[in-house]
């Protein structure tokens, strides 16, 4: 595994609809904060929220956390990838249910287009369930590459369909 000695800053989504999602959120982020390379880290108060896509499926748990790792982009992802995987995660339906979703939001300010991995993450600025956590633990004028800053995306998201469960 590459790893720098540098320190950056990374924001990861964490979402789940199946086989216990409190217990999915809380254990991924246990999971997060153990890996290599990892200091420092917040989990964002966990929300529910509506599912994107197919409706036939339950709600999500949602959160985000914030990191410090000395990871190159695609080795986190590739961590964050083997979580999932310890999880039971099949990605068999596009936005469809799963025991855990976890997104690499953001990476410091890189912008990054590779086939495995798009930072800023390309849908970021419409979810409500990614914006809403994000705001709990970072500051609104943190600076989204493209898109603005947090409070301005925030401003532009309703809150629709999600709800904090737990503080």
């Amino acid at each position: 595994m590459s790893q720098s000695s540098n320190w950056h800053e990374a924001y990861i989504g964490l979402g789940s609809n199946l086989d216990a999602p409190l217990q999915q959120v809380h254990t991924a982020a246990q999971e997060i904060t153990a890996l290599p390379g990892i200091r420092e880290s917040r989990l964002s108060p966990l929300y529910s929220s509506h599912p994107v896509g197919p409706q036939d499926q339950p709600d999500y748990i949602n959160a985000v956390m914030r990191i410090r790792t000395n990871q190159s982009p695609l080795d986190l992802l590739r961590q964050l990838q083997a979580i999932e995987n310890q999880h039971g995660r099949l990605r068999s339906t596009r936005w469809g249910a799963r025991t855990l979703d976890l997104d690499l939001l953001l990476y410091d300010d890189l912008i990054l287009n590779e086939p495995d991995l798009i930072v800023p993450h390309p849908e970021l600025a419409n979810r409500a369930f990614v914006l809403y956590p994000l705001a709990d633990i970072a500051p609104t004028d943190l600076q989204i590459v493209g898109k603005g800053s947090l409070g301005k995306l925030l401003a532009n998201c309703a809150a629709d369909g999600i709800r904090r469960i737990e503080p």
